[in-house]
């Protein structure tokens, strides 16, 4: 292949995963526009993101392993394809059903068995408020999700060809990054899915300032991920910028339990959208390169889309609790006669903490769990010859 060819192949590819992540938060600027419109409830609202993550996290563990039977450049085009047709389906939808669906269908590739259990799961959490925690219908959902994930396990554990060979488990850091990652992305979703409804219902913002106030954030995240992150991890090693990163998301969000009602953009919100954003930008890479540090090459494609998938439904179910405590915390705070705003603030503080705590729990495991051989520092000039030696051969 060309060196132009190689080029476009990168900005295609590249163009396509942009717009793939970009999915995953795209919507929450709008989610109050979307709950006036279609007649969302408070905890149903959480829908319209976990549909998404749900079926988009199940397909990247089957993505991962036909990728690597049957070539990721068909899976690529494929999902492509499913992803601009249900893209479309979502702009034109006028019913919460009709959203919803779309809003799965936009990640869907395969609707596998453990998919069905976290689904179930999430449901079971978001609706808890509604029906009671303790209702027959709440405690009936609970224990069929552990049912079918038990039983996606026995059936993974006795056939030929999984779909996800359990044996990966027992590589302690691949297991241990498996479990950062979902407490990772139910911080990071407290983050994008509550901050974004805190600056519209509580400070009054409109979704295009709701835009311009998470763009600090984004942009750090954007250019510490790209470039900063990875002379972080060849200077220090692995484990300091990813403990480092993810205790800096905690903080951003501790921050954010102090957010009043009549805040202040530059004093209460920009402070915690930055260091979100840098320690989101520190964290992730690190966090990827631990799931693969113990991989053989074969098994690189199901470990990158476990890994994933841990990613997305962490947030699923993460977003999904987080949903219900604002919520209860919300209902909590009416009953005893406060302002619907005061309630809503106290709501999502309740959730940002939660969410804090989740981040720091990431950071501790990060640093006291994982076992990373020592290696050699490696000056920058050397990492790229060896690099480019690398992809020459």
């Amino acid at each position: 292949m060309t060196t132009d060819r190689r080029w476009l192949a990168f900005m295609v590819l590249t163009l396509g995963s942009f717009m793939i992540v970009l999915d995953t938060t795209i919507t929450n600027v709008a989610l109050p526009s979307i709950r006036a419109d279609l007649g969302f409830t408070a905890t149903s609202l959480a829908w319209v993101v976990n549909a998404y993550m749900l079926f988009f996290g199940g397909f990247l563990l089957l993505g991962g392993r036909l990728g690597d039977l049957y070539g990721h450049r068909r899976l690529f085009l494929i999902g492509i394809g499913l992803f601009t047709v249900a893209s479309l389906l979502a702009g034109l939808a006028s019913s919460q059903a009709v959203l919803i669906a779309a809003r799965a269908a936009q990640g869907l590739g395969g609707a596998i068995t453990v998919t069905a259990s976290v689904m179930i799961a999430v449901y079971a959490i978001v609706n808890g408020n509604e029906a009671g925690w303790t209702s027959p219908q709440t405690l009936g959902l609970l224990g069929l999700a552990a049912t079918i994930f038990a039983s996606f396990i026995a059936i993974e554990s006795r056939t030929r060809a999984p779909l996800m060979p359990l044996g990966l488990f027992r590589q302690r850091n691949l297991s241990i990054a498996n479990v950062m990652g979902v407490l990772w992305a139910a911080a990071m979703f407290a983050w994008f899915f509550l901050s974004a409804l805190y600056l519209q219902l509580v400070l009054g913002y409109s979704p295009l300032q709701v835009g311009l106030a998470f763009l600090p954030g984004n942009l750090v995240m954007a250019v510490f991920s790209v470039s900063i992150s990875a002379k972080l991890v060849m200077r220090f090693g692995i484990k300091p910028p990813l403990g480092t990163g993810l205790a800096l998301a905690g903080l951003g969000l501790a921050l954010l339990v102090r957010a009043p009602i009549d805040g202040n953009y530059l004093v209460d919100v920009f402070p915690s959208m930055v260091l979100l954003g840098l320690g989101a930008g520190i964290a992730f890479n690190p966090m990827l390169l631990v799931a693969m540090t113990d991989v053989r090459p074969e098994q690189s494609g199901l470990a990158s889309g476990l890994v994933n998938t841990s990613f997305m439904l962490g947030g699923a179910l993460g977003l999904a609790i987080l949903a219900s405590v604002a919520a209860a915390t919300t209902n909590a705070s009416l009953g005893s006669g406060v302002t619907t705003v005061v309630a809503l603030t106290d709501g999502y503080h309740a959730a940002f903490a939660f969410g804090a705590i989740f981040a720091l729990g990431a950071a501790l495991l990060g640093v006291r769990a994982l076992r990373i051989a020592p290696q050699p520092a490696i000056a920058p000039q050397e990492f790229e010859t060896t690099e480019y030696a690398a992809a020459a051969d």
